[in-house]
């Protein structure tokens, strides 16, 4: 027998799936990506035209339909992520979805129990990929006690960036098309879970510095979601966890890192540097390179298209994963009343 043909319809043709999934799928053997619906008919043909996609279709639901598609890719904002899910599954399609899950912690749910209810479909989430070169290392140093007992985690998802009152607002500070989803906390969570396991909160504070912007039209828009949010939170072990995600610390010292301490040495993950380094007593640092069969790279579509041919299990990132990390989103914005609960 041949590889198993497997036809992928697109519903949102943004940034993302233009730039990684479409010629991530398109370099697939057996793989063709057969229709699109984008937000309009007119940016729906540009994609086809670009990409040699073959069909355009008016409306999500129409796509989910077609009986000529195996698997639809949801490259839209979060608003739609779960209509789309529950719609593909129940079409019995697999369903590649992407970052962030859902717009809260119940869609995700939703979804998650939709994807159970279809265990011979494929439900797969978008990864977060800042620290895939590095997350099997960092597991094997934890297991191998490299710092010893964990005692704390400090990560830092900060923009480096001052207050910029002046510009327009952006689709991730419209609780209509994100929701609950905040600045880069869920993404930095996804991550920092790969190592630690779950973490639940404790306390969060959080702050709306430009409480008004205006939207692509033109108009003033009240800003609900944060710009600058603090969670204090601990780990099952007893380890403490302290993460900030910020757009207004402007020349922060420490952007973008993860901070790992043990009591006999600590990690630091620093996304900036592209570096990982051990520090231990008397100021000594050294620098960790993964081992080459350590080293992950983007392989998403690789994965799902693996997935569905049963060629292997979805790692990256599972339904499961999903739920944990919009339940700790949710958590956030009660424990700091967030205006868009």
């Amino acid at each position: 027998m041949g590889t198993p043909a497997v036809r992928v319809g697109i519903v949102g043709a943004g940034t993302n799936t233009r730039a990684k999934h479409l010629p991530g799928f398109q370099g697939i053997p057996g793989v063709e990506v057969v229709a699109v619906c984008n937000r309009s008919p007119a940016s729906s043909a540009a994609v086809a035209e670009a990409f040699g996609i073959p069909k355009t279709l008016d409306s999500w639901q129409t796509l989910v339909a077609d009986e000529d598609i195996d698997a639809v890719l949801i490259g839209t904002w979060p608003y739609l992520h779960a209509p789309v899910t529950l719609a593909a599954l129940a079409a019995g399609k697999h369903v590649l979805c992407e970052a962030r899950m859902a717009m809260n912690h119940r869609e995700a749910l939703a979804m998650y129990e939709a994807s159970q209810a279809r265990p011979e479909l494929v439900a797969m989430l978008v990864p977060s990929p800042f620290t895939l070169p590095w997350d099997r290392c960092i597991q094997r140093l934890l297991a191998e006690e490299a710092i010893g007992d964990l005692l704390h985690v400090d990560v830092f998802a900060n923009s480096g960036a001052f207050q910029d009152a002046d510009r327009a607002m952006t689709w991730r500070e419209d609780v209509a098309l994100s929701g609950l989803n905040t600045m880069m906390l869920g993404i930095y969570y996804e991550a920092m879970a790969r190592w630690t396991g779950p973490a639940e909160v404790v306390a969060a504070q959080s702050r709306v510095t430009v409480p008004r912007r205006k939207d692509a039209g033109g108009q003033w828009r009240e800003i609900r979601i944060p710009d600058h949010l603090d969670v204090l939170g601990r780990f099952r072990s007893g380890a403490s966890l302290h993460l900030r995600c910020s757009q207004v610390t402007g020349a922060c010292p420490t952007p973008d890192s993860f901070l790992l301490y043990g009591s006999r040495g600590t990690l630091h993950l620093d996304l900036r540097a592209s570096s990982l380094s051990l520090l231990l007593p008397g100021g000594r640092r050294e620098q960790i390179d993964p081992r080459p069969e350590e080293r992950e790279s983007w392989r998403v579509e690789a994965e799902f298209i693996g997935a569905i041919r049963g060629e292997e299990p979805v790692r990256r990132t599972r339904f499961s994963d999903g739920v944990d990390y919009m339940r700790f989103t949710r958590d956030v914005a009660r424990a700091s009343l967030h205006r868009a609960l």
